[in-house]
């Protein structure tokens, strides 16, 4: 007997053939979405022009100059096993520390038979959350070290002038590290590290921790920046021309909060990348060691050797640093501090 609902061979097949044109499309549908959601993660762009330029504070680029010439120059080199450099150094940070009215202390410890010491600058009376601001004033062997890292002291200290007349409605640290370069980078010696964990074992709570490496290498030329990953040039600019925001996955909001506070403190381009430890270059500072004990931790950086081939090399010299663009950035990092303090 014949059933008259039994439907063609043919007809199965195309209606079989129909699903799965439609499930391989809804398949690249959500593959295309899921990237979208991915690059916005990592990039966190701003939908809206934020260049207000509203910077309170102007930071004297010639002062930037000196401090990095002082550090490159006449405390070179200035490496782990040049305990009178480093001391020279960290004398010198203390004095201007000390000048820019905060409450100055240090920070020592023993590695080996030598003491090495992080220096510290606090503005504002004590509060329940504290901001930390950092700069390790070390350098890789016998290298200058002009932007790697006397940029990032230099920028410390100017900082601590204008919190010393500007008083902050929290607790601002500034802290000047040791030992952040090999061989003791990515080890418990860090300076940084010793100075985390010491936040910890007294339960500060800590708001925000920034950690400025290397501010003051800039290039407008075409293919001036590099990657770790080739496709990310489609995301970013080619041009060595910005600062960037640097955090982890678990920093999204945090890092979206700070670019865009430091986009609308003035005109100098501001990117940013949350991404995880495995991309090289994300962990490669200080901060590394504050999102050790939990605390929520980004860098501010010129992007090091993605854009500046001086990098660990005895070409990383004063002369080869853009204080105009490196002032902006300073400025937009108090900016971004002093409002994020206010919340």
């Amino acid at each position: 007997m014949v059933n008259s609902k039994c439907k063609s061979p043919r007809k199965n097949k195309k209606q079989t053939k129909k699903s799965l044109v439609k499930l391989t499309m809804y398949g690249i549908i959500a593959v295309v979405v899921l990237v979208i959601i991915l690059i916005l993660w990592i990039t966190q762009p701003l939908f809206t022009n934020p260049k207000v330029n509203k910077s309170e504070i102007k930071i004297n680029e010639q002062m930037l100059k000196f401090h990095v010439r002082k550090l490159s120059e006449d405390f070179h080199p200035r490496n782990f096993a040049n305990i009178d450099n480093l001391n020279a150094t960290a004398n010198y940070i203390k004095e201007e520390f000390e000048k820019a009215g905060g409450k100055v202390s240090e920070q020592i410890f023993k590695e080996g038979k030598n003491d090495y010491r992080n220096v510290i600058v606090r503005f504002g009376d004590e509060s329940k959350e504290r901001i930390v601001i950092g700069a390790h004033y070390d350098s890789c062997y016998d290298t200058q070290g002009a932007d790697d890292n006397a940029s990032g002291v230099a920028g410390l200290i100017e900082l601590a002038k204008v919190f010393g007349k500007n008083k902050p409605p929290i607790q601002i640290e500034l802290v000047a590290y040791t030992l952040e370069e090999p061989p003791f980078f990515a080890t418990e010696q860090m300076g940084s590290f010793v100075h985390a964990k010491s936040l910890k074992e007294k339960n500060v709570n800590v708001r925000l921790m920034l950690s400025l490496e290397m501010i003051g290498y800039f290039s407008d030329e075409e293919n001036s920046q590099q990657f770790p990953i080739p496709g990310m040039r489609y995301l970013y600019s080619n041009k060595g021309n910005f600062i960037s925001v640097v955090g982890h996955f678990t920093n999204i909001f945090t890092v979206r909060k700070v670019k865009r506070l430091m986009s609308e403190s003035n005109e100098l381009p501001v990117y940013s990348i949350n991404a995880p430890t495995k991309l090289p270059g994300v962990d490669f500072s200080d901060h590394r060691n504050y999102w050790h004990f939990g605390y929520d931790a980004l860098m501010i950086t010129d992007t090091a050797f993605f854009r500046n081939k001086n990098y660990h090399t005895t070409k990383d010299t004063a002369d080869t640093l853009d204080y105009g663009r490196m002032a902006r950035v300073v400025e937009a990092t108090y900016y971004a501090v002093k409002t994020i303090a206010q919340d």
